[in-house]
């Protein structure tokens, strides 16, 4: 699988946010949570009231979906059928968390687990990063975006990777939520499915300078993060990696 560089840099004490206080967006509305759709895909975090402080994005998905028994006397070449099905063993998907970066200097990234590149690159305190790898899907994975000051950031896109598993997304039933630090949640729920592609690209924050906005995706890549990266123009160059 490919990766863009395989050093962890250390992460800053202070990496983890306090708990997002309470508190409803500008203009008097009280919304605790928007979702996003392909009726109505973006919304502006700035306009919302919800700029400012630490962005939590978070992941949650069904790691374990049901699967169907083995037929009755099918013996060795039925387990062999189910085996590659996906239909063997406990069925675990491992579902990865990450985003490709480019900050308002030029500067671009990915963050993820594979290859240990939790943070971005920057020699101070990350603007983008991860607070760990969840394998077994128990309370999801969380990346944070540092939203102090927008104008550092350009934009932010938000993923998630079959790392392993036969590629179902149905049944892994992905919902990505993001938390500000004020203001309405945002919910990008994987409604759309496509099982060809382990890969799929979840939301987009993108950055003016001034404004903050949220996009849908949910958009699905053949191919791993170099295609993903072609397919919304990156432009970076890519090794393998593991985790």
């Amino acid at each position: 699988m490919p990766i863009d560089y395989t050093k962890r840099p250390g992460q800053p004490a202070d990496s983890a946010p306090a708990s997002p206080p309470a508190g409803a967006p500008a203009g008097g509305v009280n919304l605790s949570k928007v979702t996003l759709t392909k009726a109505a895909p973006r919304v502006s975090l700035t306009k919302a009231g919800s700029t400012g402080g630490t962005l939590r994005v978070h992941l949650a998905w069904n790691a374990r979906p049901g699967q169907a028994p083995a037929p009755a006397g099918g013996g060795f070449l039925a387990k062999l059928k189910q085996a590659a099905t996906g239909a063997a063993g406990d069925g675990a998907i491992d579902l990865d968390l990450g985003a490709l970066y480019e900050l308002a200097d030029g500067s671009k990234g990915v963050v993820q687990a594979l290859g240990n590149a939790f943070r971005d690159r920057g020699t101070g305190d990350p603007l983008v990063w991860l607070d760990g790898d969840d394998r077994r899907g128990g309370g999801g994975e969380n990346l944070y975006v540092d939203l102090r000051d927008p104008s550092r950031i350009k934009r932010v896109l938000v993923f998630a990777f079959i790392y392993e598993g036969v590629p179902n997304w149905a049944a892994a039933d992905g919902v990505v939520t993001l938390h500000p630090a004020q203001g309405p949640e945002v919910e990008v729920r994987l409604d759309e499915h496509d099982d060809r592609s382990p890969m799929c690209a979840i939301a987009q924050l993108v950055s003016d300078g001034r404004e903050v906005s949220v996009q849908r995706e949910v958009r699905y890549v053949q191919g791993g993060q170099q295609a993903l990266d072609e397919a919304y123009g990156w432009g970076m160059r890519w090794r393998t990696g593991r985790k």
